[in-house]
């Protein structure tokens, strides 16, 4: 063999390694992840399944395995959180959950958040009722006409549906019964919340009044229009106990500064800080990425009407806003170098 020919061998090899090299590197930079497994968890609220499924799909973007998302109540999310056994979620209610605050305290954080300000609760009463009745605050429940008016199991209480045990809603309307002495007069329906609101939805078409706790983005207001179908009350005034701060311009409530007794909330991550520190891909894409609210209601009402294809719907959302995700994931793994 020639010197000639043998250099040329060697230059082919030396180009070929380096192009090699090249390509691992550009491979290593383009998936941050490959090798790490994500112990994700989402809500037992489906109407947090759309956002926990369009992270999912980009954390896999960036090569993390994702095991899960394994369906949670808050309660046990939180402390999971906190001892490691679970990495994260992207379905935290603040200031909601202050309460679970002291559970993962100094081993979880709070990290970006999906939709700030925007998520509303309180109660709705059908819009005819309010009409007839003159219902502005949970106080009117207390009159017999009206009790008699909501009571839909015949126990001589209006019916609420409230929330189901271990959510933070459920604390909070307990503690509006007992502050405004309302234990006499409404009966909280703490079972399964979708088919509670199911079994309230089809009463109201029936011809009954419904009175319910509801959250938004959610399927419900869907069902059943702001302004034209329900309206939101108020929580009364009353010396001694502490409300949130009345809320301007909420759309279909009886008054004006609004007292809804919930205060708009951050719907947000909550990630475990040992995962972070080891992660800064993920933590860069966390305090990036935004989900407007009405996607996310679209996609609750798509829901609530029969198309349960979450993942799919991720998909599609992913796909209409490449643009935004493209630069999010840029950013997640320039974090990572």
């Amino acid at each position: 063999m020639t010197n000639a020919i043998r250099n040329t061998m060697t230059a082919v090899a030396l180009i070929a390694g380096a192009v090699g090299l090249s390509a691992g590197l550009a491979s290593a930079q383009d998936m941050p992840g490959k090798g790490t497994t994500i112990k994700m968890a989402q809500a037992t609220w489906d109407t947090g399944w759309f956002q926990a499924a369009i992270y999912k799909q980009m954390f896999e973007t960036l090569g993390y395995t994702v095991e899960g998302p394994t369906t949670l109540d808050a309660p046990i999310f939180y402390q999971s959180v906190a001892q490691g056994d679970v990495d994260l979620w992207v379905n935290g209610w603040f200031p909601l959950h202050d309460t679970y605050k002291e559970t993962f305290d100094g081993s979880a954080s709070i990290v970006g958040a999906i939709a700030k300000g925007g998520a509303l609760q309180g109660y709705l009463v059908d819009k005819a009722a309010a009409e007839e009745f003159g219902i502005k605050t949970l106080d009117d429940f207390k009159r017999p006409e009206v009790m008699k008016a909501f009571d839909r199991n015949g126990d001589g209480k209006a019916d609420l549906v409230a929330c189901p045990p271990g959510w933070g809603c459920e604390v909070t309307i307990s503690e509006h019964m007992k502050n405004y002495e309302l234990d006499d007069a409404i009966n909280p329906i703490k079972a399964g919340y979708s088919a509670s609101m199911a079994d309230a939805i089809a009463a109201y078409k029936g011809g009954e009044h419904i009175l319910f706790y509801t959250w938004t983005p959610n399927w419900t207001v869907n069902e059943l229009k702001l302004g034209d179908d329900v309206v939101w009350i108020e929580v009364p005034e009353k010396d001694g106990v502490e409300t949130p701060a009345a809320a301007e311009g909420i759309k279909a409530c009886v008054e004006d500064p609004c007292r809804m007794g919930f205060v708009a909330n951050d719907i947000v991550p909550v990630v475990n800080n040992a995962f972070l520190d080891k992660n800064p891909a993920v933590a860069t894409l966390l305090k990036g990425v935004q989900i407007p609210l009405d996607d996310i209601f679209a996609q609750n009402a798509a829901m609530n009407a029969g198309d349960d294809k979450v993942d799919a719907q991720a998909a599609e959302w992913v796909k209409k806003n490449q643009a935004a995700v493209d630069g999010w994931l840029a950013d997640a793994r320039a974090a990572a170098k």
